[in-house]
């Protein structure tokens, strides 16, 4: 399997699917726009607010999974990564992710409280195209 394409494939889609775990201890899934960094398929850095319910259910349990994909007319590709996710409040990786627009959803600017990273890091994952599936390991 070639780890590469499987990044390129990811960089490419526009939206990620993110997966927590509540304290009753099911998944949670939600939909966020594609992550602002990446590193191969290592890690990932998404931006949301710190109050959010997902950034508790990941301070209380970092287990975590993200899943990408893409619907073709005749092909149905799909990535999942197993991990665990940070919830970053320091301000150098808040500086790192941030964009122009992103006074929209927070008001105060990049030093605002409820701005937050979340940076999922994986261990493994599955890969599924053309009815195959295969797992791989992230070393």
């Amino acid at each position: 399997m070639d780890l590469d394409a499987l990044a390129r494939f990811i960089k490419r889609q526009k939206v990620a699917f993110i997966c927590s775990v509540d304290e009753d201890g099911f998944p949670n899934v939600k939909a966020m726009l594609r992550p602002r960094k990446t590193e191969g398929l290592r890690e990932f850095y998404f931006s949301t607010n710190t109050s959010s319910m997902r950034v508790g259910q990941f301070r209380r349990d970092p287990h975590a999974c993200i899943y990408f994909y893409h619907k073709g007319l005749i092909r149905y590709t799909g990535v999942m990564l197993k991990g665990t996710m940070e919830v970053l409040t320091d301000q150098a990786t808040k500086d790192l992710i941030w964009r122009r627009g992103d006074t929209m959803f927070y008001k105060a600017g990049v030093t605002d409280p409820d701005y937050c990273v979340l940076r999922f890091t994986a261990v493994s994952g599955r890969y599924y195209c053309d009815l195959k599936t295969e797992s791989f390991r992230i070393e």
